[in-house]
């Protein structure tokens, strides 16, 4: 059975949704750059593993990127998962799990990278919008995408509704990313592609609005 680590900033409600979903994978831990992360009474309560790597008492991104992946590889995880993991990684440490490091984003990439995604998408008057489970690369938000889930944007929404329409659709996404890729389904080639076997088509087009029944 292959094993996860997560990584958390607060509540961890993606984590949650793994564990509701009961992956075939062994949670080895839940580990925080924050120690007051909510999402850690939730892991110790299932009996997972947790630590802190609290950024705050690292003097650069560089020696904090090294202590987090120190305690990482101490569980050898076949794949780390960020969950609301609030922190830029660097290109070394992104390099050191390439292929196995994991980040879901609340836009539909290459769309909104970075912050306020809701808020930019209500801006920019789009009709569609979503989420999107990809490999993290050096580049920010702009790895190789493994699986997105699209909501309509509707009339009178505000960011906080649209967020939460986006949140449901990404405690769905990203554990269905993490069981393909636990059941060995899922890969990224050396080209930088995103393999799934026994990928099923999809089923038409997705219209925001819908057109006029004819």
């Amino acid at each position: 059975m292959k094993s996860i680590v997560i990584l958390i900033s607060g509540r961890g409600s993606n984590m949650e949704a793994m564990l509701a979903a009961q992956l075939p994978c062994r949670i080895a831990a839940v580990i925080s750059n924050k120690a007051d992360a909510k999402g850690l009474e939730t892991a110790r309560a299932h009996g997972i593993s947790t630590a802190v790597v609290a950024h705050a008492e690292h003097a650069s991104r560089e020696l904090f990127d090294a202590a987090l992946a120190a305690e990482i590889d101490r569980h050898a995880p076949d794949l780390v998962v960020l969950a609301g993991f609030m922190r830029i990684l660097g290109e070394d440490f992104v390099r050191h799990y390439q292929g196995r490091l994991m980040n879901i984003h609340p836009s539909l990439l290459p769309a909104f990278p970075g912050l306020h995604t809701h808020r930019r998408a209500l801006e920019a008057g789009c009709r569609v919008h979503g989420c999107t489970v990809h490999f993290v690369t050096p580049a920010l938000d702009n790895g190789p995408v493994i699986v997105q889930a699209a909501v309509p944007v509707l009339p009178g929404d505000s960011e906080d509704t649209l967020a939460a329409r986006v949140l449901a659709q990404e405690h769905i996404a990203y554990p269905q990313a993490v069981r393909w890729f636990v059941e060995g389904r899922l890969s990224l080639d050396a080209d930088g592609h995103v393999r799934l076997q026994d990928e099923r088509p999809g089923a038409g087009a997705l219209l925001s609005p819908l057109p006029d029944a004819r």
